[in-house]
């Protein structure tokens, strides 16, 4: 077999045959694994003729896409003959163009088109220049908080917090002066199994977690613990949310028949998804990932799948009942935020990928990356590389199905939204991508559209009113960052990695990019006091998670270094004074680094709410599953009254020049 020929179909189809490390070393992507991901794509590479077929695939996707984008009043090449075409504006009207050598010209109207040559049809999305902005949003520059939802408290949610906790947190984050809540992902978890709760390993992301639905269900004791019992206050809520659906009234099962009218297809596969994983689950453990389930019911389109639906009819209306419940949740909470006096309002969050097992790997299997894993390659944090057992959406299945999922992942994050972060934003250009079962050092770099991409967000955002922000932290591909930029998206700066060189001396605020968000962290970083007192390395020692005592004396050594660094870069900025506090008396360095960050010249600051609340652990501790409470941590006291020790106040309040 010609691996030349292997490599020059790899090159073709967007896989790249060679990566670069950290330290600018090139190295060539095994056989194996181009093939593996080549398969994935849909393009099978076992043979020489196999390789041709796919060259050729690749090449020429035969007649028109279902959907092409273009920049607002820029000409676009199609693969169309000369002549006239009419494109339907997506609000009525029609318009007749000319193409010529290829080339229509311009379209002045934002919208999803259609584009009719001859026979022949697609969709014309015409983006605008940029995404809907902060200073769209705001006059002047804005502030938000950022809050684990599941870490609110208010009485009765049964130990885990909801959507009506929310609505507490953002009237309370509103009187403050916030513009938004930026809150951890809400996505679809796996209903039969509360088990598995992580809010970055979902069933679907174009659907809610139901059991933040806002739910009264009492239960002092589990109210009062400290960490969020997932197994158990899951179990509680969804048997109270199956009895509610229960005694539902018909005033509300008629609203039940109008959202599912209104939600269609999206939201009736997920429910047959729920119902049949719970049925295939319940019957016994090994069939718990949908590819383990007989035959016939491994694609939502099957027969067995349309008849099992109609015989559990009323499993599959409970699930898209609890979404319902779910989705006016979320709706109330950003109307309380709205209320509160926010321009943006909740900020969501969109995890990088999803469970292969789940909802949305079972629905849009032509749209994903089965049987590759999200990772990232060797670097100085992780010299094994990593890999997040997370199905990505695949760059060629979402061009030959119209960016249908993408499209959909989109409006679910923002239908009640007035921002979205996308995590690991790096996933819109290129993504690190393992085969089942390699090292994660054995992988490669998958390219994706990353102009359809963007302009697909900006429009989404555009119609929708919601600012976008970017996590663009680790190795960025070239023009990256400038691309986030000329589409308004925002980019994250944070203060533990805004340093000369990258590990040299803090950079002062004033000098960062303003096409961003400041920020003193995020959930998978220290605290600000918890990395001054050196939490973060405790836990690190206690769980073994340091090579030797060598690399573990090393990182103290440059911690104790690192806060004389922090400390006088905050001095410089006015933030600080005085000598710096002792490791074990934090709470001087969070009150100064929260000044810090207030400096930059970014047109949105975040402050995560363990900063606010000066706390010293931290929401996830990466490369760690059940010795760390990940995502499980809960604040003390209600959310409507988290902001109003006085101390808390302050904090708050020495952001306040930076909104409206």
């Amino acid at each position: 077999m010609s691996d030349t020929a292997l490599r020059a179909l790899a090159t073709a189809a967007g896989v790249a045959p060679r990566w670069q490390d950290v330290y600018r070393n090139w190295h060539d992507v095994s056989s194996d694994t181009l093939r593996s991901v080549l398969y994935a794509l849909g393009l099978p590479a076992g043979s020489d003729a196999a390789i041709a077929d796919s060259l050729h695939q690749a090449q020429d996707p035969h007649g028109l896409l279902p959907l092409y984008t273009a920049a607002q009043y820029t000409p676009v090449r199609l693969p169309l003959p000369d002549g006239m075409v009419q494109i339907t504006l997506d609000r009525g009207g029609t318009i007749d163009l000319s193409v010529t050598d290829g080339m229509l010209p311009g379209v002045d109207v934002v919208g999803y088109h259609t584009l009719q040559a001859g026979s022949q049809e697609t969709v014309l999305a015409v983006a605008p220049a940029r995404c809907w902005s902060v200073a769209d949003a705001v006059r002047g520059r804005a502030w938000a908080l950022a809050v684990q939802l599941y870490s609110l408290r208010r009485a009765g949610d049964g130990g885990l917090g909801d959507f009506g906790a929310l609505e507490d947190f953002a009237a309370a984050a509103g009187a403050h002066g916030a513009a938004g809540v930026a809150i951890s992902p809400v996505h679809a978890q796996f209903s039969a199994d509360p088990d598995r709760f992580s809010p970055y390993s979902p069933s679907s992301r174009l659907m809610l977690n139901v059991l933040h639905a806002r739910l009264d269900v009492p239960d002092a004791a589990r109210e009062a613990e400290p960490l969020v019992d997932w197994p158990s206050a899951g179990r509680a809520r969804l048997a109270a949310l199956r009895s509610r659906y229960a005694a539902a009234d018909p005033a509300e099962r008629a609203r039940l028949a109008q959202f599912r009218a209104d939600r269609g297809d999206v939201l009736e596969t997920h429910a047959r998804f729920e119902a049949l994983h719970a049925h295939m689950f319940g019957a016994d453990p090994c069939l718990w990932h949908w590819r383990t389930w007989p035959e016939q019911f491994r694609r939502p389109s099957t027969a067995a799948v349309q008849s099992f639906a109609h015989e559990h009819a009323d499993e599959v209306a409970l699930h898209a009942y609890m979404q319902m419940l779910a989705d006016e949740g979320l709706h109330a909470a950003q109307a309380r935020a709205v209320a509160s006096g926010m321009s943006i309002g909740l900020i969501a969050d969109l995890a990088v990928g999803a469970d292969s097992g789940g909802s949305q790997c079972w629905s849009r299997q032509d749209e994903t990356l089965l049987g590759l894993n999200v990772g990232a390659p060797p670097d100085l944090l992780s010299p094994r590389g990593q890999s997040w057992g997370l199905a990505a959406f695949s760059p060629r299945g979402l061009a030959l199905n119209g960016y249908g999922a993408f499209l959909d992942m989109l409006r679910c994050a923002m239908r009640h939204a007035g921002g979205v972060r996308i995590d690991h934003a790096m996933g819109l250009a290129r993504l690190w991508v393992v085969p089942d079962g390699a090292s994660a050092a054995d992988g490669a770099y998958i390219h994706f559209p990353l102009h359809d991409m963007l302009r697909l967000v900006a429009i989404e955002s555009h119609q929708r009113r919601a600012v976008v922000l970017g996590e663009d932290l680790g190795t960025i591909p070239e023009g990256f960052s400038e691309a986030l930029a000329s589409t308004a998206i925002l980019g994250m700066r944070v203060l533990w990695f805004e340093r000369e060189g990258g590990f040299g001396a803090f950079t002062q605020p004033r000098t960062w990019t303003a096409n961003a968000a400041a920020m003193t962290g995020t959930h998978d970083l220290p605290t600000v006091a918890g990395w001054w007192a050196g939490q973060d390395l405790g836990w690190r020692h206690k769980l073994g998670l340091f090579m030797d005592a060598t690399h573990d004396a090393n990182e103290n050594a440059a911690r104790h270094a690192d806060r004389t660094g922090l400390w006088d870069a905050m001095l410089q900025s006015g933030a600080a004074q005085g000598a710096p506090p002792p490791p074990d008396a934090p709470g001087p360095v969070v009150d100064a680094a929260i000044r810090h960050i207030g400096t930059s010249s970014a047109a949105l600051i975040v402050l995560p709410i363990e900063d606010a609340l000066a706390q010293l652990d931290q929401p996830n501790l990466p490369g760690t599953l059940d010795t760390h409470p990940n995502w499980r941590r809960r604040h003390d006291g209600p959310a409507s009254q988290l902001l109003d020790d006085p101390a808390v106040a302050a904090r708050l309040a020495s952001l306040r020049p930076h909104t409206a």
